[in-house]
């Protein structure tokens, strides 16, 4: 089960790298600081693709390695409603599901918002937070601060 959900998460990544068409997709790395984990602030490393289908809608599946005690994962598949202030500045609010291991197995959602800031003509620096409610009544829910940069193919 959890290699299946793993599969279903990371498949819109795979398919992301067969076609690229101009400024719809990106890739880039992520860096995320876990809080409200129930012990201590927790890191995570890894990377992240976007396709946008609209101008306006954008899809990131992301996968990163989380840095605790012992390892473990979570992957993410997130939605994103873009706001263009400019020609340098978006934000957006997300909605998105989630799988980790921050202790035990889990599937949650993600809620939150970030913003993009373009720093040259194909590369963002990108920022945001997510509380991640789980669908397991054991667990504490995290909210996730994320730094990250992208190339727009």
């Amino acid at each position: 089960m959890k290699r299946f959900l793993l599969l279903t998460l990371l498949l819109p990544i795979f398919l992301s790298l067969k076609a690229q068409e101009g400024s719809r997709w990106s890739l880039g790395p992520r860096m995320s600081l876990y809080t409200n984990t129930g012990d201590r602030a927790i890191v995570g490393l890894g990377a992240f693709a976007r396709y946008c289908p609209t101008d306006e809608l954008r899809i990131e599946p992301s996968i990163l390695g989380l840095c605790s005690s012992g390892c473990s994962i979570d992957a993410n598949l997130d939605l994103h409603y873009l706001f263009h202030l400019n020609n340098h500045w978006t934000i957006y609010p997300l909605m998105g599901v989630a799988v980790n291991e921050i202790g035990d197995w889990a599937v949650g959602i993600n809620v939150g918002a970030g913003f993009d800031f373009r720093v040259a003509k194909r590369w963002d620096l990108t920022a945001g937070m997510k509380w991640m409610p789980m669908f397991k009544s054991s667990r504490r829910n995290p909210i996730a601060i994320t730094l990250g940069g992208c190339y727009r193919f």
